[in-house]
């Protein structure tokens, strides 16, 4: 329980600080560029869980369904974040920033699959 408690964290952090460095070097205009930061979040989740299951005790490895998973919680959460205040304008979108919830999504969809 610990190991998967401590490798979420990692993944938070490291995508966190990471997915927005290489977002930086490929150019996407405007709105796209939340989901090509949802990908990135994706891989770099995984790839640190794939790292992460070899270091740490207790943590299974995952597979490719797990970086489908993730990939598919970001890039839901990548469109709530880009066409959720036209659709629904009612919940405060706001208060939420949209790489936080793609962040969110795709180790949301990776602890799923674990």
């Amino acid at each position: 329980m610990l190991g998967r408690l401590i490798l979420i964290l990692l993944q938070v952090i490291i995508a966190w600080f990471a997915a927005p460095i290489i977002a930086g070097y490929v150019p996407v205009p405007g709105a796209f560029s939340l989901f090509l930061f949802a990908i990135i979040c994706a891989i770099l989740v995984f790839l640190v869980g794939v790292v992460g299951s070899l270091v740490l005790r207790d943590v299974g490895q995952p597979g490719s369904v797990t970086l489908s998973w993730a990939l598919v919680f970001a890039l839901i959460a990548a469109a709530l974040a880009t066409w959720g205040p036209d659709l629904l304008p009612q919940v405060p979108w706001s208060r939420v920033p949209g790489r936080a919830l793609v962040l969110a999504g795709a180790v949301l969809g990776y602890v799923i699959k674990r």
